[in-house]
């Protein structure tokens, strides 16, 4: 198949509208997880690493309902999908969390900061996570 080939081009339209859908839902998903983290921590007085773990389970829910819907149209399997969704979102709490620990728990950075500059690289790796595994 060559790139000049009509169907070729048709999905890879399709693929870079699923890459914006898919990054106006994180959009969303990161704005929810942000408001909730920075009103745990800062108004709450929750600590950093339960903020971070509640509002990216806040976050990854968000995003599971509107990308299985939105975003990769699938409405069958839903438990195993938002299992491997959840999975897929534990893997950047995780990273999001090591980043927390080393950033503002050893060197001092704040943590509004650090959480904000994880957001692009997390929001990455679990695209092409989710895409190549919870939506397949």
């Amino acid at each position: 198949m060559t790139a000049t080939d009509p169907g070729q081009r048709l999905r890879d339209r399709g693929d870079v509208r699923q890459l914006i859908s898919y990054a106006l839902v994180g959009g969303s998903g990161v704005l929810l997880d942000l408001l909730a983290f920075l009103a745990l921590f800062n108004w709450f007085g929750v600590h950093e690493q339960v903020a971070n773990a509640l509002s990216t389970t806040l976050g990854i829910t968000n995003n599971f309902l509107l990308n299985a819907r939105f975003t990769f149209h699938r409405r069958d399997r839903l438990l195993g999908r938002f299992l491997r969704f959840y999975a897929v979102g534990l893997t950047g709490t995780a990273l999001t969390f090591a980043l927390l620990w080393i950033f503002a728990g050893r060197l001092g950075a704040d943590p509004n900061l650090v959480k904000c500059a994880s957001l692009p690289f997390v929001l990455a790796m679990q695209f092409v996570l989710n895409r190549k595994w919870s939506f397949a």
